[in-house]
């Protein structure tokens, strides 16, 4: 799902997401839209027509769907078009009686939300299967599992509290919902198979994980100390429970949580002692320290940015340590116009190592198209 538009009007990109499975990313300008192969770089498309702040892809197909800024009549953000990038037509158009704030796709499903309303579509037919009446949602915060066997939306449930509603828009209907913070919400993310929610408040010291098949169950990690802006949150890619939560906040840090070793390890220690064993789960996994790593400076403090886990590689060999070899690929779309990959490695000792891969300016990058024929 996009990011959110930034307030800064200093910043060239006005929104940015990357499709289901990593593999492409797409960023809104002041100018246009522009997509990108996550692996090499490499400029696909781009389409310079004006301002948006919303562009959303269907995994690497020809399907987009997009919400302009409003700069132009044409590009209104209560319009939604679904825009083919081989033919450059737009398919159908949908239009609103307020702003379009966030858009989720997968192959079933299309979701638009709005400030108090959410409408859920059969994206074959477009016709509009569900309605859902909201809290105020004012900036669009949502979030959308595209797998089809675990396929949910979450929204905001209150505006005093960080409570979550979780519906299941194949069976539509409401599945639960997590009284997850104290403050509002801020960021909220679902794994790949739809098993895990991550959030964060408003407040942003604390980021946790609920299973969605058991909402009491939750997992807390300190993002840090001072209130931050949480930007974005990112699950990696798992069958079960995933490896790595990643976040990026205003205070430019990113920073990794190792789920799964932390989890054992801290059920491992509380049910050797005699209160550990008769505490739950859902008071007693405030997991340890020692299995977070922090990547300060990243980025500009104050600057939004948008991170996923593009890739996690295990080692095979897990008898003999505590803590697993793990190579974490982390891809980061800074709205100042800039793509940075780092390489996270953790050896046996637990020890963390970042390495920045690539970098470039994503709005001076040219197609090869462009460049075979300069």
């Amino acid at each position: 799902m996009a990011a959110a538009a930034s307030n800064s009007a200093s910043n060239p990109i006005l929104c940015a997401s990357f499709n289901q499975d990593n593999s492409c990313f797409v960023i809104g300008t002041k100018d246009g839209f522009r997509i990108f192969n996550s692996s090499s770089g490499r400029l696909l498309y781009e389409r310079v027509i004006g301002a948006f702040v919303i562009v959303e892809m269907l995994y690497s197909s020809s399907l987009l769907a997009i919400v302009g800024a409003g700069e132009q009549a044409s590009l209104s953000p209560r319009r939604l078009c679904l825009f083919n990038t081989e033919t450059e037509t737009a398919l159908r158009e949908l239009n609103f009686l307020t702003s379009i704030l966030a858009v989720c796709v997968n192959r079933k499903r299309l979701i638009v939300v709005l400030q108090g309303k959410t409408f859920i579509y059969d994206i074959n037919s477009l016709v509009i299967l569900d309605t859902i009446d909201t809290v105020p949602n004012l900036k669009g915060v949502c979030a959308f599992s595209p797998s089809l066997d675990g396929c949910f939306l979450a929204l905001p449930a209150s505006t005093t509290k960080g409570s979550v509603l979780v519906y299941n828009v194949m069976d539509l209907h409401s599945h639960c919902e997590i009284d997850a913070h104290r403050s509002p919400l801020a960021s909220v993310v679902f794994s790949s198979n739809g098993m895990y929610i991550a959030t964060a408040s408003e407040h942003g010291t604390i980021i946790r994980v609920h299973s969605v098949a058991d909402a009491t169950k939750s997992y807390s990690f300190r993002r840090g100390t001072y209130p931050s802006n949480v930007f974005s949150l990112s699950f990696g890619q798992s069958i079960g429970l995933p490896d790595i939560l990643l976040a990026t906040s205003s205070s430019g840090s990113v920073h990794a949580f190792f789920l799964g070793l932390a989890i054992d390890q801290s059920r491992s220690r509380r049910s050797s002692t005699f209160l550990g064993s008769i505490i739950p789960d859902s008071v007693g996994d405030a997991l340890d320290a020692a299995h977070h790593h922090v990547l300060h400076n990243a980025v500009a403090p104050g600057v939004k940015s948008y991170a996923v886990i593009r890739k996690v590689d295990r080692a095979s060999d897990t008898s003999a340590s505590e803590s697993t070899p793990c190579r974490a690929t982390i891809s980061i779309i800074t709205y100042n116009g800039y793509f940075l990959e780092y390489v996270l490695n953790i050896n046996h000792r637990n020890e963390s190592s970042w390495t920045l891969d690539r970098e470039f300016n994503l709005l001076t990058a040219i197609s090869e198209s462009e460049s075979n024929s300069s």
